[in-house]
């Protein structure tokens, strides 16, 4: 039995069913505890079908182009990584890689290996581990820190050489709120009773 509190006046009862899109009310104040979200599964995997779509953008094409004195030069992220391993900077570099590279596409990947089978109503004997490695992955997952790093560097490389963003930049800033909108909306109970249900 799991109990449930109430924000609001604090009383304690035992968590109800709750169908999808549906809320939970308290019985002694009428605030809401809880909401269900309608359509968790097939909006969540919309969402991370983009977020890869975005997540591959950000990796295959330029962040930044710099121009100086008729000189053009494209920096990817991969680069930037490869970059800083070159200079003897293992640790910024390994950091780096785990929080905007593997730890986003990680995250990605493993929504996808859940919602899609769910989506389909197809069994899937690993969705059950791989929706907990979701959880255990998503603070790893640091893009907001590393794009505001790019935005300081912008700020203090502009007076040296013309700079201007590259496509995977802008992948970068759909990318950000597109996987924040999947987490968000993504509801645990359902996907983990639809888990129940295709067993």
């Amino acid at each position: 039995m799991t109990l449930i509190g109430c924000h609001h006046c604090d009383a304690v009862a035992k968590e109800p069913w709750v169908p999808d899109g549906g809320s939970a009310i308290c019985r002694r104040c009428g605030a809401t505890l809880f909401r269900r979200h309608r359509k968790t599964v097939e909006v969540t995997l919309a969402l991370a079908v983009a977020a890869w779509i975005l997540l591959i953008l950000a990796n295959a094409y330029p962040l930044l182009i710099f121009e100086i004195q008729g000189q053009a030069s494209e920096s990817t992220l991969a680069s930037g990584v490869s970059a800083l391993w070159r200079q003897g900077e293992y640790a910024v570099s390994a950091i780096v890689f785990l929080t905007t590279m593997l730890a986003p596409a990680c995250e990605v990947l493993l929504l996808l290996f859940v919602l899609a089978p769910l989506h389909f109503r197809w069994r899937n004997p690993g969705g059950v581990i791989a929706f907990r490695w979701v959880e255990r992955v998503r603070p790893w997952s640091m893009m907001e820190v590393f794009l505001i790093g790019i935005m300081v560097a912008l700020v203090k490389l502009s007076e040296m050489a013309d700079i201007r963003p590259g496509l995977a930049l802008w992948a970068f800033l759909l990318l950000i709120p597109t996987l924040a909108g999947a987490l968000a909306l993504l509801d645990p109970e359902i996907v983990w009773r639809r888990i129940e249900e295709t067993k």
